[in-house]
């Protein structure tokens, strides 16, 4: 029996969404790989046809629709092997703060472009001397007559280049309690005082742009916080559970998309006039890869719905993302080894996958971080 139940709608928008890749993502896959970037028509061609912010309220421009639509686009977009139009990113992890924690005027200012895709949104906490350790940034906040004075820096920021607003984590330099001192703002591109840096050259996730961001003296408006001040770490907290189980649902469908491919070179591909999935060692390969991916899609199937469901899951999304960010790279590797020499040609069709997965055990909080939290809630 199957743990998700997909209604009729959802089925309609996969059916959608498949069509859309077909037409206009798929095309152009190699020359976004190519230019390191996706082009900012992509992103609205995303939006005008529903592809994004599905959980919005329509009151904002959204569907209102639950986690599952998250789901289904995450499982088509990752069989186009890319990674830059990670919708993901913004529709699951950044702009549910601002759905969440934003005020009404803020939700109306930015909630309907985020949804058509006419505002590209980024989240910035990562600095060069602090990265899971959210306690430790050094990017100041201090907010004085109306207006919010930022200072810092932040770097390894997906979409850094495209984006057009950030959400912003600083901290208050007058506060003494790491956790109570950091605050979250929004950003404008163009804001006096913001500026780009370089755009990160990567091992993989190449047409994703990742850049270095730069605030000095940059000012907002004190309207542009999201919440009570000193709230920001609380947030962060709340929000992250959904980032984590995002990230575990993106190495689950690319450990999919690998092994798929590679049965599929298996079975096509001869030696001695035989298909070499029929060696005795080849199947073993492939028994014991197919039977991690269906744990791992077991395992997430069931979060998935618990979340859903609006439950606690703290523990077993830690869990979930060390888990199968570490499987997908088994996955990948020994995929790869299946491939034999074709394995080293960029036109093997799991090569940018072998790259692209390698950093996911890294973001959205390292996996030594998560079996640090799940030690301390399991009571250890």
């Amino acid at each position: 029996m199957d743990i998700l139940k997909y209604t009729d709608e959802h089925k309609e928008f996969r059916k959608r969404l498949r069509g859309f890749i077909e037409k206009e993502v798929k095309p152009h896959v190699e020359e976004w790989e190519k230019n390191k970037i996706v082009p900012k028509s992509a992103w609205r061609k995303m939006g005008e046809n529903g592809f994004l912010c599905m959980s919005v309220s329509p009151e904002y421009g959204g569907i209102g629709g639950d986690f599952l639509y998250s789901v289904i686009a995450a499982e088509e977009m990752a069989k186009t092997n890319q990674t830059g139009l990670i919708t993901m990113l913004h529709t699951d992890v950044v702009v549910p703060y601002i759905d969440t924690f934003g005020s009404e005027e803020i939700k109306r200012k930015y909630l309907p472009g985020c949804v058509t895709g006419e505002c590209i949104t980024a989240i910035a906490m990562t600095e060069p001397g602090a990265g899971s350790d959210l306690a430790s940034m050094t990017t100041t906040a201090v907010e004085q007559n109306g207006e919010v004075v930022i200072n810092g820096s932040k770097t390894f920021i997906s979409s850094g280049i495209n984006c057009d607003i950030v959400v912003l984590a600083a901290r208050d330099p007058s506060v003494k309690n790491d956790y109570q001192a950091i605050s979250l703002y929004i950003v404008e591109s163009g804001t006096p005082g913001f500026s780009r840096g370089r755009q990160l050259e990567k091992m993989g996730f190449h047409s994703q742009d990742t850049a270095e961001l730069f605030f000095t003296n940059c000012r907002i408006p004190v309207t542009n916080r999201l919440g009570e001040k000193g709230s920001g770490f609380y947030m962060l907290m709340e929000k992250l559970q959904q980032e984590r189980l995002a990230t575990s649902i993106g190495a689950i469908v690319a450990a999919e998309y690998i092994f798929e491919a590679t049965i599929d070179y298996c079975k096509k591909t001869l030696v001695s006039g035989r298909p070499i999935s029929k060696s005795q060692a080849v199947q073993f390969a492939l028994v014991e890869m197919a039977t991690e991916v269906k744990i791992g899609r077991i395992f997430v199937d069931k979060l998935i719905a618990d979340h859903v469901e609006k439950k606690s899951i703290i523990i077993e999304t830690c869990m979930a993302k060390y888990w199968t960010t570490e499987m997908v790279r088994r996955i990948a590797d020994r995929g790869l080894d299946l491939f034999g020499d074709f394995g080293i040609f960029e036109e093997c069709p799991i090569v940018r996958g072998w790259r692209d997965v390698r950093v996911m055990s890294i973001f959205a909080g390292t996996n030594e971080i998560m079996k640090n939290i799940a030690a301390k809630f399991m009571g250890m």
